[in-house]
């Protein structure tokens, strides 16, 4: 009987495996933080069209950065619109390889952001 070599392995490294990882953490990454811009404009009702004026851009512009499957992002446009509803960019680096057995803070973050969005 053969033995499914990735059964009892994490996803990541299946991604890492076939040199997906990098991709597939930036889409993630942009999903999340396009996901919280929305809530946050919900939450002020700032309309596109006013989020746009604020963060000196057109409209079509402020729509390919609130689309989520577009994961080509300046950190200023970042900048822009974290200020443009009154908040900050945090951002961290982290060693790429925990400790076996803990859960990344990245993984935390996704699993708190999905729990919000439910």
């Amino acid at each position: 009987m053969s033995r499914n070599r990735h059964i009892g392995s994490l996803f990541d490294d299946f991604l890492r495996e076939h040199g997906l990882l990098e991709e597939v953490d930036a889409a993630a990454i942009k999903r999340v933080l396009a996901w919280q811009l929305h809530e946050a404009m919900a939450r002020q009702r700032v309309t596109k069209v006013e989020m746009a004026r604020r963060m000196r851009t057109s409209r079509s512009q402020l729509d390919r950065f609130l689309d989520p499957s577009n994961d080509r992002v300046l950190l200023e446009t970042v900048h822009r619109a974290a200020s443009a509803l009154g908040k900050r960019v945090v951002l961290r680096l982290e060693d790429a390889q925990p400790p076996s057995g803990t859960e990344t803070s990245r993984k935390r973050s996704v699993r708190a952001a999905v729990r919000r969005k439910a």
